[in-house]
Parts: C-alpha cells; structure tokens; sequence
C-alpha cells in the first residue's frame, strides 16, 4: 500500500478526545482544525519536574530502501508505549516529506501525533 493510501485511509481521532485522554487541559491546547494541535509550552514548565514522564530522542538513522527511519520508528514506539497503557506524545520537529500526514510548519510548540493513540 502506498503512502497516500494508507493516509487516506487513516481514521483520525478529535485532537480534544486524545487531549482529554491525555489529562491535557484545553488552555494548554492550540487547535490547528479537528484533527491536530500544538502543546503550550506553559504545560511543559508546569510537568517538568513531575517523575513520572520520560523522554526518548530518536535521531539520525539513515532511512531503508521502504522508508523506514526516524518517523517509522517513532511512531511505532509510540503505538507500542500505546498499547502496553502509556500515556505517549509524539513530537516530530521535521516530519517525512515523504508523507501526507504532516502539516511542515516552524514552531516553539510540540506537535500532538493523532495517529499514536490507540483504543
């Protein structure tokens, strides 16, 4: 299945559902339309000294000839931390080009990944 298939066919989840799901209050949320949203960095300072969050950096692995890389990997963690009952945000500073699921835009906010949470 090509790339634009499987975006297509993508169920997409309300960006307040997967907030709410999240314990993320709406001032800390900015919606860019239903499906996506960026994180206040205010939510940040406020978390930051909590111990039960974790930060995973995945960098620099050259992509395999199906495309697999850091977006591949990403997501699939967060799919993964997803279905063992984490609570996951996915953050892609520059997402694949090769992809439509991504809206390329500069920014001191996190991006919220709709498609990393599952059930």
């Amino acid at each position: 299945m090509e790339d634009i298939e499987i975006a297509r066919n993508a169920k997409l989840k309300n960006i307040n559902e997967i907030a709410e799901k999240l314990g993320i209050e709406d001032e800390y949320i900015e919606q860019y339309g239903k499906y996506k949203a960026k994180i206040s960095n205010e939510l940040y300072e406020k978390k930051k000294n909590d111990k039960d969050g974790k930060l995973i950096l995945v960098t620099s692995i050259n992509p395999t000839p199906l495309g697999e890389g850091k977006t591949t990997i990403s997501i699939g963690l967060a799919d993964g931390l997803s279905k063992i009952g984490k609570k996951p945000i996915l953050a892609l500073r520059e997402p694949s080009l090769r992809t439509s699921f991504w809206n390329k835009r500069w920014s001191y906010r996190r991006r919220i990944c709709t498609s990393c949470t599952n059930g």
